[in-house]
């Protein structure tokens, strides 16, 4: 392949880390990019229009329970980590890397406002050799059809005067095995040169590169890793269900199945799906099949199986409450855990919020508990109430009828949870001892005695 003299200039400067490079969105995708280009020799430069971001990296203090704020400061003190809200910086920067959200909207088709803002904002201030880089989760041709249009408005072509490319993003909070550096880098870039010098931009980030052939293959690899994920949910949640139905325990079944060396990967029932990229990936697919005249019936699918996991988990509270003869209407129902996953701060797309709506919607008396969210603010969910966290303790128990178990964060003792509470709903297969009072999703139901039942007690609201 033969380089242009601008594609030439730049490959130096990142071989030789005398790149300075921005990073857009300095979220849990962002901040971990832009600390790991700076670790990596570079000068990382993040931009965000949120001040309160800006102002804790100017400080030295991480956001993002991933990146340790020890490392920031130093990164900060050695100039080699910066931040600012203002997008004119682009101009000296060699390389810009996009780390925007793409949610969906209500119709459930993407938007694309963010990614536009941020190119757009970025267009303002191209200038030849530089390398734009997008890593926010979209649909196959986002890149070419969107992003490059936009930037040639300014006169500069793609591939001759800047280079374009696309790089999913593969993050997953709370993973300490799997962080931004170890995780192999997914490339496409809209000509090889492009390709090149973006797998150049990552070598000083990530251990590994996989460069693939274009942009729209890379944005697809995306959704195919999530899809699966969410495919392969949904048939493990249907199979917790029709367990429950004939008797057997659905945990035990997977825990047996997953000694099978080859030809099983074992997931997990839940309440449900939640973080920004599992609930949404498969319906950004599914969005993309429909454009092109192809009916998505299996992802479709899963998505019904997924999506209907916080009603049952509001029947299967109903059907422990029932247990104490009691009804939803008026019950004092603690959440255990609402972050979307164990050990991590994130509430996005959280099916405990979900459930919490539903409850509501129910005339149920909610509080939760959660060691990593404090404060469930009253715009995060559907209740309009800010909500603070309560300790796991015999009076915080003696105060409810009923705990749903909906994360399983390791920090918390749920065999003595269950020992405490009145009846417990786990949705998680926390609650590893036996109790005639635990009703666990995916196992058999309880046959209920009412002569042993004692009659629930009328203690005060909580909320």
């Amino acid at each position: 392949m033969t380089r242009s003299a601008l594609a030439s200039t730049l490959l130096t400067r990142l071989e030789s880390r005398q790149a300075r490079s921005g990073v857009v969105g300095l979220g849990y995708v962002g901040l971990p990019l832009a600390v790991e280009l700076a670790r990596g020799g570079l000068t990382a430069v993040g931009i965000d229009l949120d001040a309160r971001k800006v102002a804790s990296i100017e400080r030295g203090e991480s956001y993002i329970p991933d990146v340790p704020s020890q490392l920031v400061a130093e990164l900060v003190g050695s100039g080699r980590l910066l931040a600012t809200t203002d997008f004119s910086v682009v101009e000296n920067l060699d390389t810009v890397t996009i780390c925007v959200p793409t949610p969906l909207r209500k119709t459930k088709d993407p938007d694309m406002s963010f990614v536009v803002g941020a190119v757009e904002s970025i267009a303002r201030y191209l200038h030849p050799g530089m390398l734009i880089v997008l890593e926010s989760t979209t649909y196959p041709g986002t890149t070419e059809d969107l992003v490059q249009p936009l930037l040639e408005e300014t006169g500069l072509k793609a591939g001759v005067d800047f280079f374009l490319a696309f790089s999913p993003e593969r993050v997953d909070p709370g993973n300490e095995r799997f962080t931004t550096r170890n995780v192999p880098k997914v490339i496409g870039g809209t000509t090889p040169a492009c390709a090149e010098l973006a797998s150049a931009l990552y070598s000083s980030a990530v251990e590994t590169v996989v460069p693939v052939s274009s942009p729209r293959v890379a944005e697809m690899v995306k959704l195919l890793e999530n899809t699966f994920r969410a495919v392969n949910i949904g048939l493990v949640n249907e199979i917790a269900l029709m367990c429950e139905k004939i008797g057997i325990d659905v945990w035990e079944v997977i825990a047996a199945a997953k000694t099978k060396p080859f030809g099983f990967m074992p997931f997990y029932p839940g309440p449900g799906l939640g973080g920004h990229c599992i609930p949404i990936d498969p319906l950004y697919l599914s969005w993309t099949a429909k454009q092109n005249g192809f009916e998505p019936r299996f992802i479709e699918l899963a998505a019904q199986v997924n999506g209907a996991m916080p009603h049952l988990v509001v029947n299967k509270i109903a059907e422990a409450l029932n247990f104490r003869r009691q009804s939803l209407n008026g019950s004092r129902v603690l959440i255990a855990g609402i972050a979307y996953k164990r050990d991590i701060d994130d509430i996005r797309e959280s099916p405990a919020l979900d459930v919490m709506n539903l409850l509501r919607e129910h005339g149920v008396r909610l509080s939760f508990s959660d060691p990593f969210v404090p404060t469930l603010s009253a715009q995060a969910w559907e209740g309009r109430l800010e909500l603070h966290s309560r300790p796991i303790n015999a009076a915080t128990l003696a105060d409810v009828d009923c705990v749903a178990i909906l994360t399983d964060h390791t920090a918390v003792d749920y065999d003595a949870l269950a020992a405490m509470a009145p009846v417990v709903v786990d949705t998680r297969n926390a609650v590893t001892r036996t109790h005639s009072h635990v009703f666990t999703l995916g196992s058999p139901r309880r046959v209920q005695h009412a002569d042993s039942v004692a009659p629930a007690d009328t203690a005060p609201a909580m909320v």
